[in-house]
C-alpha cells in the first residue's frame, strides 16, 4: 500500500478537494458520526486531523453546532485537537462555569436548563430534548406552535409526514425537497389526499426529477422502466415504504432522462402517484412486456424477489441476452433498493445489479453498470467520471 508521501502532490490535492466537497454536502450529523467512527478505529494521522479541522472551520456557526451537535463536536475537538472559540470550548467541556455567555445561542442553551421560556430560542431537536428531560408540561401542540419558526425544512417535512401539521406546523415549499424524500412524503399521505393534491405533488416530483437529471435530461433515448410495487415494496418497520418510494422516484427521474419513456408497474395501473404496495411479484411477465417494446434501455427497480412464478425473470433475461439480443442492443440494468448485510439480491448473472439508496443516484449507477456489461467503453466511462468530478468540485 502506498504511503501518503508516495502519492503525487497534485493527486493528493485533488483527493483532498473531493473529500472536502463530499463532506460539505453531507448532513452535519453524518459527518460527526464519521469522525466518531474514525476515533473508534484509532485513525488520527495528520491528514485526517487537517480534514476534520478544515471541515469544522468551514461550519457556518460552530456555536450552533456546540448546541445541536454537542457530542459530535466534542468528539471532533478532542480527536483532532481543534482550537475552538473560547466560549464554544467552555460550553463543550465546562458549561456550568460561566454565569452568562456572550454568544446568544449558548446563553439561550444555558438558560433553558433553568427557564422554560428560553427553550424557544433553541433548535427544535435541542428544545424537544430539554423539554422532555426537564418534564416541562408544555403540551405537544403548544410546543410545536411556539417552536415552528425555528424548524428546518427537513424537520418540517418529517413532522408533516408524521401528521403534525394540525399541531401548528405550517406547510413548506415541496419544490425544494430532494426527489426520494419527496416520494417518501407523498406515499405517507392517504391515497385520497394524494388524489386531491395530485397536481401539486406531481409538479413537485417532476421538478425534483429535473434537478436530479441535470444536463442529462432527455439524453437517454427510448427508456422503459419496470417498477416493483408488490407487497414486499412496503419495506421494513424501520424503513417503511422505502423500496416503493425509490421506485416512484425512479419513475419521475427516468421520465426526465428519457426522450421517450414508458412505465410498467408489476400490479398498478393509472396515476403513479396512487401506487401502493400490494400483490405478488410477477416480474418475469412484466419483463416480457417491457422487452417487447424493444427500448434502448430497460431499467428494473425491484428487491430481486421473483415469485409469480419463481425464477421466471431470471429465465427471461437469460433467453433474451443469449438468444434474442446477444449484441445487447437493449441495455438492461437492475437497481435494487433493498440491502441485506450490505449485499443486494441479483436477478440474473446476465444483467448487472447495483444497490440504490436514493433514486437520484441512478444516473451514475446505470452508467457504471453499462461499463460492467461492456455496453460502454472505458474511454466513455473515464470521460463520464471526469465530468462528474469537475461538476462535483464546482
Amino acid at each position: 500500500m502506498r504511503t501518503a508521501q508516495a502519492v503525487p502532490l497534485p493527486q493528493r490535492k485533488r483527493e483532498g478537494a473531493l473529500v472536502a466537497a463530499r463532506l460539505a454536502r453531507m448532513p452535519p450529523q453524518r459527518v460527526y458520526r464519521l469522525i466518531a467512527a474514525l476515533r473508534a478505529e484509532g485513525i488520527n494521522n495528520r491528514r485526517t486531523r487537517a480534514i476534520v479541522r478544515d471541515w469544522v472551520a468551514a461550519r457556518p456557526d460552530v456555536a450552533f453546532d456546540a448546541v445541536k451537535y454537542r457530542r459530535g463536536l466534542t468528539t471532533a475537538a478532542g480527536h483532532a485537537h481543534l482550537r475552538l472559540p473560547a466560549e464554544v470550548g467552555t460550553a463543550l467541556f465546562d458549561w456550568r462555569r460561566p454565569a452568562r455567555y456572550e454568544t446568544p445561542i449558548l446563553e439561550s442553551w444555558r438558560s433553558a436548563h433553568y427557564d422554560g421560556r428560553a427553550l424557544f430560542d433553541l433548535p427544535y431537536t435541542v428544545a424537544e430534548g430539554l423539554a422532555s428531560t426537564r418534564r416541562r408540561d408544555l403540551g405537544r401542540a403548544a410546543f410545536l406552535s411556539a417552536i415552528a419558526p425555528r424548524l428546518t425544512e427537513l424537520e418540517r417535512l418529517r413532522l408533516q409526514r408524521a401528521g403534525a401539521a394540525a399541531d401548528g406546523v405550517g406547510g413548506m415549499d415541496l419544490r425544494t425537497v430532494p426527489l426520494t424524500r419527496l416520494a417518501l412524503y407523498a406515499l405517507a399521505l392517504p391515497r385520497p389526499e394524494r388524489a386531491r393534491r395530485r397536481e401539486e405533488l406531481t409538479d413537485a416530483l417532476r421538478a425534483a426529477a429535473r434537478r436530479a437529471a441535470g444536463r442529462r435530461a432527455g439524453t437517454w433515448g427510448d427508456v422503459v422502466g419496470v417498477l416493483d410495487d408488490s407487497y414486499s415494496a412496503s419495506g421494513s418497520a424501520v424503513k417503511r415504504r422505502r423500496p416503493l418510494a425509490v421506485a416512484l422516484a425512479s419513475h419521475y427521474l427516468l421520465e426526465a432522462l428519457a426522450s421517450r419513456y414508458r412505465t410498467i408497474w408489476l400490479n398498478h395501473e393509472g396515476d403513479p402517484l396512487l401506487v401502493h404496495p400490494a400483490g405478488a411479484t410477477p416480474l418475469g411477465e412484466r419483463l416480457l412486456d417491457g422487452l417487447a417494446l424493444r427500448p434502448g434501455r430497460l431499467v428494473i427497480v425491484s428487491d430481486g424477489w421473483d415469485n409469480a412464478p419463481p425464477g421466471q425473470a431470471a429465465e427471461v433475461l437469460r433467453v433474451w441476452r443469449q438468444r434474442l439480443d446477444p449484441g445487447a442492443r437493449t441495455s438492461i440494468v437492475h437497481l435494487n433498493p433493498v440491502y441485506d448485510a450490505f449485499e443486494v439480491r441479483r436477478l440474473s448473472p446476465f444483467v448487472p445489479t447495483v444497490g440504490v439508496r436514493d433514486a437520484e443516484d441512478a444516473v451514475v449507477l446505470v452508467e457504471l453498470a453499462r461499463f460492467a456489461t461492456g455496453t460502454a467503453t472505458f474511454a466513455s466511462l473515464a470521460l463520464f467520471l471526469q465530468d462528474r468530478v469537475e461538476r462535483f468540485l464546482r
